[in-house]
């Protein structure tokens, strides 16, 4: 297993201005510590993404951005106000999404929404044409009158989103939007998301243990037992994996292997009747490999052929030694079942 020491956290620089700073946070509960020294930042219209198992540090670090808590140590800045010291301009400057339903079921989607301009002191003269907005992005215009009790978990969760942009922040903060949902309502809420950051060049910060969604972020930060163990694009966290494995058939296995020795200095191996190999650029090597191979004064015919590339879930693996799955399944489906009997 690849240990935290082995693994340099790398800045990310680029021009866009930065709205989340966060300087070397750390959160202890007794002589526990759930946040380690952790330090990070979310720029201006970024999908920043937070990965980790149960217990590694995402919940207490969301909640000292949404000034629920107070680090130990440490700071968080948005959009240039400290948490500590200014929570109420902070809380003006986010909107969050919980990863459990906190409407009120026995109102109307419009009600609650009213309810939140209210508790957020959006004037008075604002709040239908801010309300009409957020429900026209959602998709959610057509049942704005219709109790929330009746709408389906992926209409809530757009409900959700809706409320929490009423006021306009720059940052919105999404714990596990879609945990629960079927992929069809994921994808659904994932296009919406995306509205967000092109139309409104709105943050988002997010929490997912579903692979494929992390893979929407422009950043991930992988965060285990409260420190920070990777932070980068998608496409450089899977370089830390290491190559992509190919696998072929062929009647002539120690001939193809022979040549790929030869000819590419690769090691392959023959196993379950397949020739394996790893290498870098499988879409630049591969095809190249295909026609030398025909080409040949005694060519070597392929009969299958299949590449698969790294995963984040095999970052997330060879990172803390354990598949997030593993981590967050069984809590998906306690969630999943409490929302069928209506208890979220």
């Amino acid at each position: 297993m690849l240990t935290i020491e082995d693994v340099k956290v790398e800045p990310h620089t680029n021009h866009l201005p930065t709205l989340v700073s966060v300087e070397h946070l750390t959160r202890k509960f007794g002589s526990f510590t759930a946040v380690n020294d952790i330090s990070f930042q979310v720029n201006e219209g970024e999908i920043f993404g937070f990965l980790g198992p149960n217990g590694a540090g995402k919940s207490t670090t969301i909640k000292i951005m949404c000034t629920l808590l107070r680090p130990s140590a440490g700071h968080i800045r948005i959009a240039g106000v400290d948490v500590t010291e200014h929570p109420d301009q902070v809380r003006s400057a986010i909107g969050i999404v919980f990863q459990d339903n906190s409407l009120d079921s026995g109102l109307t989607a419009l009600e609650n929404l009213r309810f939140h301009c209210m508790m957020y002191h959006i004037p008075q003269q604002e709040r239908e044409q801010r309300i009409e907005n957020v429900l026209k992005l959602m998709d959610l215009t057509d049942v704005k009158d219709r109790i929330v009790k009746a709408y389906s978990g992926g209409m809530r969760r757009r409900l959700e989103i809706a409320r929490g942009l009423l006021h306009n922040p720059r940052l919105l903060i999404l714990d596990e939007p879609t945990v629960g949902l079927d992929p069809q309502t994921r994808n659904y809420i994932w296009q919406y998301v995306r509205q967000l950051r092109e139309r409104h060049h709105t943050a988002i910060f997010m929490t997912t243990h579903y692979m494929d969604e992390a893979e929407n972020c422009d950043r991930i930060a992988v965060i285990d037992k409260g420190v920070i163990v990777a932070l980068d694009t998608p496409t450089e966290l899977k370089k830390l994996v290491g190559e992509d494995r190919v696998e072929l058939t062929t009647k002539t296995p120690e001939k193809l292997i022979a040549t790929l020795a030869e000819r590419h200095q690769i090691d392959a191996a023959f196993e379950d009747g397949k020739v394996l190999f790893q290498v870098a650029g499988s879409d630049r090597f591969v095809p190249q490999l295909l026609v030398g191979l025909s080409q040949a004064a005694e060519p070597i015919i392929v009969e299958t052929l299949s590449v698969r590339r790294p995963t984040l879930e095999d970052v997330f693996l060879k990172l803390t030694g354990r598949t997030i799955r593993d981590e967050e399944g069984g809590k998906d489906e306690r969630k999943l079942t409490a929302r069928r009997l209506g208890r979220l």
